[in-house]
This record gives C-alpha cells, sequence and structure tokens, in this order.
C-alpha cells in the first residue's frame, strides 16, 4: 500500500478458475464473456471511490487458462477525506463483492439413477461417436462399473476457497471411440436438468450414434486413463494351434 495525495495504490494477489472467463484482462461491453479484471473492477467500484477505477494487471492469461496466483496494482481515493481502507478490510471488502457467481448445483441423485442404467451388457452405439473403424467394432460391451464421487483435486491444495469436484468412473475391458466422454456428458446433463433419467434409457435403447445429441460430448481434457487390469488369463501365451481351435 502506497499513499499518494489522498489516493492509495494498493497491490493485490487473486486467484481464478478461467473456464467461464475470456481471459484475465478486460473485455469490451459488447463482449457477452467478461474477463476478469472485469469482475475486479466492479468489484472496486463497490466501495464507491472518488477516482476512476483502473487495474494494471501483471500477468496476461488466455481464454480458459486458471491462475494460483496472479497480482494487480490499482488506486483509491475514499470520499470525503476518509482514511484508507486497511489492507485486510480491503481484502474482505474485494472478496465480498467478489462471491461466487449462481451456479446450478448437481442433481447427484439422478446421476447415479442414470449411471445404474449404463452398468451391465448392452449395444452402446448411441454413446459412440463414428470413425473408420466402426464397421469392425461391436458395439456390445460390458460396462463394470460407474461410480460417482467427491474427487481431490490438485486445486484443493492451493485455492483458498472450497471448490467442489466430482469424479466419473468408468470400469470396462474395453471401451467404443468416445464412449466415456459421450457417457459423462449424458450424466452431466442429467445432473444439471438439461436430460432427465429416462431420457438416458431411451438413448441407449436408440442404438444409435445419430441419435446423441448435439453438442454434449464432454470435452477430453478432464479424462483421465487411470490403469489397465489384467487376469490371469490374459497373461497366457497363444500358439498357432489355440487360435485354430
Amino acid at each position: 500500500m502506497i499513499m499518494r495525495n489522498g489516493s492509495v495504490r494498493y497491490l493485490i494477489f487473486f486467484q481464478y478458475l478461467g473456464t467461464k472467463y475470456s481471459g484475465v484482462m478486460k473485455a469490451p461491453p459488447h463482449q457477452a464473456v467478461k474477463g476478469v479484471q472485469n469482475y475486479l473492477e466492479d468489484a472496486v467500484r463497490c466501495l464507491r471511490p472518488v477516482n476512476e477505477v483502473s487495474l494494471s494487471i501483471s500477468s496476461r492469461t488466455d481464454t480458459g487458462v486458471h491462475a494460483l496466483g496472479n497480482s494487480a496494482h490499482f488506486d483509491l481515493q475514499r470520499q470525503n477525506g476518509k482514511p484508507p481502507f486497511a489492507e485486510e478490510v480491503l481484502v474482505d471488502a474485494l472478496n465480498f463483492h467478489l462471491r461466487p457467481e449462481p451456479i446450478s448445483d448437481l442433481d447427484v441423485g439422478a446421476m447415479r439413477n442414470a449411471a445404474s442404467l449404463l452398468v451391465g451388457t448392452h449395444n452402446f452405439s448411441s454413446f459412440r461417436a463414428l470413425n473408420s473403424e466402426t464397421p469392425f467394432k461391436d458395439p456390445v460391451k460390458t460396462l463394470e462399473k460407474v461410480g460417482l464421487e467427491l474427487g481431490d483435486a490438485f486445486v484443493h491444495k492451493h485455492f483458498h476457497r472450497d471448490i467442489q469436484f466430482w469424479e466419473l468412473t468408468f470400469k470396462s475391458r474395453s471401451f467404443l471411440y468416445k464412449q466415456v466422454r459421450r457417457m459423462t456428458g449424458a450424466l452431466v446433463a442429467v445432473g444439471q436438468g438439461q436430460m432427465s433419467v429416462s431420457g438416458v434409457k431411451e438413448l441407449l435403447e436408440a442404438q444409435d450414434s445419430q441419435a446423441y445429441p448435439h453438442n454434449l460430448t464432454s470435452p477430453p481434457e478432464g479424462l483421465f486413463l487411470t490403469r489397465v487390469e489384467y487376469h490371469r488369463s490374459d497373461l497366457q501365451l497363444y500358439t498357432q494351434e489355440d487360435s485354430q481351435s
């Protein structure tokens, strides 16, 4: 905090998940998706300073990029000659005005009900994307497990807010092309109220890749291959006689 001519210059440090923002820099008024700077400056304006609010961001990040520790400085002069905000008071005030945006809480129960419909042996044609191998791949797969649990994400150790991460786990001997991403997209849609549990059942029974809703496939960034398991029979050597019998 530096004081000059009644105005105080503050250096702040902040964190953000960049998924919903156009980047850290301020976006123009006509742009629907705003930058982190837009929200920071709005929060400072809520403190009713005399001067025009303008933040100088130290490090630029692009659309979708997260930050564990970015920084910015700005000048603030209070009305009627009031003394400057103490640092801890300013932090609390900004955090209050930066309270989380309203989001739809996931209907986890509905997601689990829909997931149970996928467990077992089914024709998963509706949950595969078409490619050159489609004519040669059997769409019937056995899904041994679909799990939905709270995850322990990397950001929990670094972000100073309670952010919930849910993990979907699928177990099968093999999967079709984009099957996991399509199942994930459908289950998330159920959790957000965009698709009903019966809608997942109808989709599975359709056995048609074209029946899968457009733009519902989950993006690949959150997908992990956790491990590959072998049964003892998988490790046996096969001879030419075995392949012919």
